[in-house]
């Protein structure tokens, strides 16, 4: 049995233009020219100012042009439109024409001190580069192979990853030929192309696993040192010794259980030393060296704020050399200003509707662009004053516990705003280029009731680190007694979290010999 019942809800709905500063919050100085030149292909009414330059030898917009584009735009919509809608319509359009033409010109980037002509718009020149796969390939082209060993080959180096190792299993090649091209080969074709495709450069290539990849690269080194007179009959016993190591002994290197070996091996910790180290001179990794850009290319890091001190005090600015100078497109307001020359033309009433729209969409984003700015100048600045210390010297020591909710509440923003503004920004100081989330950390208190930051508990726990004795690294446990010591109340786990989160394997990974 169906039952009504009235309730009484409070929803909270947020307007397309704070959505749109929302997502523009989230954008970072690096990516933030790229969606402003999207709204400009997209909305012809906003403009770069810097196109004055070129303007003449543009085509002009005509009335019949915006008439056919809005006519267009109204096709899917009900063309019945009653008088009083039409009367309602031209109302608020007369209100719009009196209030926006009293108001001032929409505008940014004049706000903003750190910008000046002198500023040169700088694009970062690409490399050409071939693939790792067109790399072998034409190695490939060097061999002279039969058509069936030929095609064997091709659907290996098709198979192999970017890091250089061939994961599937030759039955696995051997069905692709077979159901992909109508060629029968068997296992054993596959590893006797493999053979051939494995000599080629880099050393390593081909690999099915890790020990596989080094043994190929030792051996190449030994081959090539039996050959070369250049080189002693000592060196060439540490690249056997390491290639004995790894052929037999893989598991205990791996773990680094050097103890082991020495007995095993009877060897001096000198010479498992010096075989140790050549086999940390191979590459894990040798199909890397000619990885494809989307792999291999660097990461440039645009700064979202720029912090220098002058006179001894610290001075933010905004990073907007990127970001074009935006305004409305005089010839729309024109348009949109002749359009009482005959408000009975229904036609030419639609026109003035979409060029007002388009207008409106314009305005709207010229002054999220500006809101951005100023709620990001807001934010960092707050960061800025809460972290002073660590902003005038450097020293992250100097670090106190931050997190979102203080920010939030000293600027009145939401938190959620404050996420949006230290996701994915960075800002450049005198010491380095620095990540904003990179500044939020809990608190830990010492032994004396003081709270610090977690990051300058484990910029201590780096620096122990560093300096322990890699033949006997230290233990977790003794890590946490040691930042006792120095009057951090830290627990064992707590030790190990940190230590996961800065990347540092547990102290048996660490041992050296």
């Amino acid at each position: 049995m169906l039952k009504q019942n009235l309730s009484q809800k409070q929803i909270q709905k947020l307007s397309p233009q704070q959505i749109q500063l929302m997502k523009l919050l989230q954008v970072p100085t690096v990516m933030l020219e790229q969606r402003i030149q999207e709204e400009l292909e997209a909305n012809p009414a906003l403009e770069d100012s810097k196109d004055d330059l070129t303007k003449e030898e543009e085509e002009v917009p005509t009335d019949d042009f915006i008439e056919e584009e809005a006519y267009a735009e109204k096709a899917d919509k009900d063309e019945d439109i009653n008088e009083e809608a039409e009367r309602q319509e031209d109302n608020t359009l007369e209100d719009y024409l009196e209030d926006y033409m009293n108001d001032d010109e929409p505008s940014y980037k004049y706000e903003v001190n750190n910008h000046s002509a002198d500023d040169e718009e700088k694009t970062i020149p690409i490399a050409l580069e071939s693939s790792f796969h067109e790399h072998m390939s034409r190695q490939l082209g060097l061999l002279s192979l039969e058509e069936g060993d030929e095609r064997i080959a091709d659907q290996i180096i098709g198979s192999i990853d970017e890091d250089g190792y061939l994961r599937r299993e030759p039955i696995a090649i051997t069905d692709d030929l077979a159901f992909a091209h109508n060629i029968i080969v068997s296992e054993e074709d596959v590893l006797r192309v493999l053979k051939k495709v494995q000599t080629f450069e880099p050393a390593g290539i081909g690999a099915q696993n890790l020990q596989e990849c080094l043994l190929l690269q030792i051996d190449r080194k030994i081959v090539s040192r039996d050959v070369t007179e250049n080189y002693s009959e000592e060196d060439l016993k540490y690249l056997q010794l390491a290639h004995t190591i790894i052929e037999k002994y893989f598991e205990e290197f791996s773990k680094k259980h050097y103890n082991k070996l020495l007995r095993q091996l009877s060897l001096f910790r000198e010479d498992l030393r010096m075989a140790t180290e050549e086999i940390l001179k191979l590459n894990p990794k040798p199909g890397a060296v000619y990885a494809p850009s989307s792999a291999m290319k660097k990461q440039y890091i645009v700064p979202d704020f720029i912090i220098e001190t002058k006179n001894g005090e610290l001075e933010l600015s905004l990073n907007n050399r990127n970001a074009p100078e935006l305004r409305v497109n005089n010839q729309y307001k024109e348009m949109l200003s002749a359009y009482s020359v005959d408000k009975k033309n229904k036609v030419q009433r639609e026109a003035a509707m979409f060029v007002k729209q388009k207008i409106d969409a314009a305005r709207w984003f010229i002054d999220a662009i500006k809101q951005r700015q100023n709620t990001m100048m807001k934010t960092m600045y707050t960061i800025m004053q809460y972290q002073y210390d660590f902003f005038l010297t450097g020293d992250e020591k100097r670090l106190r516990p931050m997190i979102l909710k203080d920010i939030a509440e000293i600027t009145g923003l939401d938190i959620s705003t404050v996420s949006r503004v230290a996701n994915s920004k960075y800002v450049q100081t005198e010491f380095g280029t620095k990540r904003l989330k990179d500044f939020f950390s809990e608190s830990l208190q010492t032994t004396s009731g003081e709270e610090v930051s977690t990051r300058e508990v484990k910029k201590i726990l780096t620096e122990i680190i560093s300096t322990e004795n890699k033949r006997k690294p230290f233990s977790d446990e003794k890590l946490k007694n040691m930042l006792q010591a120095k009057g951090y109340n830290i627990a064992r786990r707590t030790v190990a979290k940190y230590r996961e989160q800065l990347s540092i394997p547990v102290a048996r990974l660490r041992k050296e010999i």
